[in-house]
């Protein structure tokens, strides 16, 4: 194996390693996962009772394949750091906090990210 340069080791975590820009702490996600997972299986359930309790015994099969859960959500995935860089130099440079010309030449040097 080929012992990698500093520079490489660099872009590598530039590509690979990624930040959590939802708005929230990056732990919080351990909890609202799972959460999130188990309101939409309880809103399946209820979906299923009203069905079970409000039609005629002869259509509840019919109506239950058809109910779908009220409630969807799916996980999305973290920026990769690059682009959370980018991010933060332009806003800083929106801000004055730092020059534009400044940002640019940063952002000029963080390695592409191809988004999966």
């Amino acid at each position: 194996m080929k012992r990698k340069s500093p520079q490489e080791k660099k872009a590598l975590s530039y590509a690979r390693d990624r930040r959590n820009n939802y708005g929230e702490n990056d732990k919080a996600s351990r909890k609202n996962i799972p959460k999130s997972k188990r309101l939409r299986e309880r809103a399946h359930r209820r979906g299923a009772h009203l069905v079970l309790v409000q039609t005629e015994p002869d259509d509840i099969e019919t109506e239950l394949k058809r109910e779908r859960p009220q409630h969807w959500w799916r996980k999305w995935p973290d920026t990769p750091l690059a682009e959370h860089v980018g991010f933060a130099l332009k806003r800083r440079a929106r801000q004055g906090m730092i020059d534009e010309d400044q940002a640019a030449a940063k952002i000029a040097k963080l390695p592409r990210v191809r988004r999966p």
